[in-house]
């Protein structure tokens, strides 16, 4: 493993997953490169000028490559015809009336759809030319990946499904992020499937090497290197950890997040849609129990209603009202330095693999 240079441009199999919502900081992306390994940038959910200052701060602290994850935008439902977008929008924040008593705050009265300043944030990454871009909730146009390619960035796309990286392929992408239903936080779920997946991560690598001749990095659940070292030998080039990097000095997650992983009244996580209106896995939690069964699918309007709800939670020290995003494997997260944490997976990963 020493001295391999990646199709992901960095030394060590080791790739920082992006985190949106405060994990993932220009500090811990600068340490990961700078370590040897890929960080990431989340530019879900913020300001093309925000992340235009991370991308300037991971700069001044490392020549190493890294990446920049995007949401891709969903169609606005109002012009796609879907009629009762704004009545199970209402349904749900009357639901959440009590919650927002409980916390002391008020819920927005309207919600409306946008695109996350999508435009301005792919003009972006074309001008800074950012070494790595990925894709999560579906697939760039061959227009975009042709302008991204054009600017000398590796281009990425994260998917679930043998279907989902056969379309990754189409648009032309440069490499994969497979995503197992282990991961912490959102699910790309970018195309309806009845697809069954395999019992295991390194199986759905294996599923998806045989149907798509791509660079995989492989994600969901991956906490040390024996977990690395068996995605690897399923074909993955990488692995892709995001969890294992919660608890770190760098890490952006709040103290109450932090906390919550190593909390043994924490005993699981489950998928959920409460907090956002798209399927993502979190720590077992009361709002995810109160709330699931009635959250509407629609992203980002549930998120931005339940925004408030889960800010003042955290500011109280309550877990229960936060959207505590973690792999299955949560329990083996370690509270070091990020350096540390790479050095451990990179050395794990070399004893594993013999």
């Amino acid at each position: 493993m020493a001295g391999r240079i990646l199709p992901f441009g960095m030394a060590l199999p080791v790739i920082q997953s992006p985190m949106a919502g405060g994990p993932s900081t220009p500090a811990l992306a600068a340490t990961v490169s700078a370590a040897g390994g890929l960080g990431f940038l989340a530019a879900g959910s913020r300001t093309a000028s925000a992340v235009r200052d991370e991308i300037a701060e991971v700069r001044a602290r490392t020549d190493a490559p890294f990446g920049v994850n995007v949401f891709v935008p969903g169609p606005d439902p109002a012009r796609a015809g879907f009629t009762e977008v704004e009545a199970d929008l209402a349904c749900y924040r009357e639901e959440l009336v009590a919650e927002a008593e409980r916390y002391g705050v008020d819920l927005p009265e309207t919600v409306p759809w946008d695109d996350d300043q999508w435009e301005a944030k792919i003009d972006l990454l074309v001008s800074e030319r950012v070494p790595v871009v990925s894709f999560m909730f579906g697939c760039p146009s061959p227009e975009i990946v042709s302008r991204l390619h054009g600017a000398g960035s590796t281009v990425v796309v994260t998917v679930n499904t043998p279907a989902e990286a056969v379309a990754a392929a189409e648009t032309g992408a440069d490499a994969l992020s497979v995503q197992g239903p282990g991961a912490g936080g959102h699910q790309a779920d970018f195309l309806p499937s009845d697809w069954s997946p395999p019992s295991g991560l390194p199986e759905l690598v294996a599923e998806i090497r045989g149907v798509v001749d791509l660079p995989m990095a492989a994600a969901g659940g991956l906490m040390d290197g024996r977990d690395i070292a068996a995605v690897l030998r399923a074909g993955a080039v990488a692995a892709q950890l995001g969890t294992a990097f919660l608890r770190t000095t760098e890490s952006g997650a709040h103290p109450v997040h932090k906390a919550a992983l190593a909390d043994p009244a924490f005993t699981e996580t489950a998928f959920t849609r409460a907090f956002t209106g798209r399927r993502a896995r979190g720590l077992a939690n009361r709002f995810m129990a109160e709330h699931e069964g009635s959250a509407p699918h629609l992203y980002p309007q549930v998120n931005r209603l339940t925004a408030g709800l889960r800010q003042a939670a955290a500011a109280q020290g309550d877990p229960h009202g936060m959207s505590l995003w973690a792999g299955v494997g949560f329990r083996r997260a370690r509270d070091l330095p990020a350096a540390q944490v790479v050095a451990s997976l990179a050395e794990e990963t070399r004893a594993a693999l013999g």
